[in-house]
């Protein structure tokens, strides 16, 4: 059982939360999740922007292409439907979403809204593009939409401009009432 500290008012650790290396390991917890998740949004968003084929053809690399593909399969063809009366824009928007998700995640920045923007996109695309897949797990919206989770709950908290932010309001507030 790890060593626990009471908190008192004003310092301390939480009452019950862990010190020592798994104190620092429970701080830092989310840092290799938000790190892969930014990345990889940000990586997708860019790759889907700066690809031709993406926005404006109708092969099988492209957004039309794609939709069209998955359109029976779909959970919720709606969605697909709705896509398919603007690929291009549909497709811009996606883009353009990943990248903004990423780079929020990644510097924390409004990483609660990045990770809610984050979460919103892969189960829309679970819902379209992966819902076939067969068994589930193989389709890999699911587990993003399931590893945004915990971002959109916790925030930021360490090495993020939520932080720093927080810490300069907090200042702020002092100078004022202090």
């Amino acid at each position: 059982m790890p060593k626990t500290v009471s908190a008192y008012p004003g310092r301390g650790p939480v009452a019950g939360a862990p010190v020592g290396v798994r104190g620092l390991a429970a701080r830092y917890a989310l840092l290799p999740l938000r790190l892969f998740l930014g990345i990889t949004f940000l990586y997708a968003g860019i790759d889907k922007l700066t690809d031709p084929d993406f926005l404006t053809g109708d092969g099988p690399g492209s957004f039309a292409g794609t939709l069209t593909a998955v359109h029976d399969a779909a959970a919720a063809t709606w969605m697909v439907d709705l896509a398919q009366q603007s690929p291009q824009g549909f497709g811009t928007a996606i883009a353009v979403g990943e990248a903004a998700v990423g780079l929020g995640t990644l510097c924390g920045l409004w990483a609660r809204v990045a990770a809610a923007g984050g979460a919103l996109l892969s189960f829309c695309l679970w819902m379209t593009v992966s819902w076939s897949s067969e068994p589930y797990y193989y389709g890999n919206d699911l587990p993003y939409l399931m590893a945004w989770l915990p971002l959109l709950m916790a925030g930021a908290p360490m090495f993020s401009l939520d932080s720093l932010l927080a810490v300069r309001r907090r200042r702020k507030g002092q100078q004022i009432f202090g």
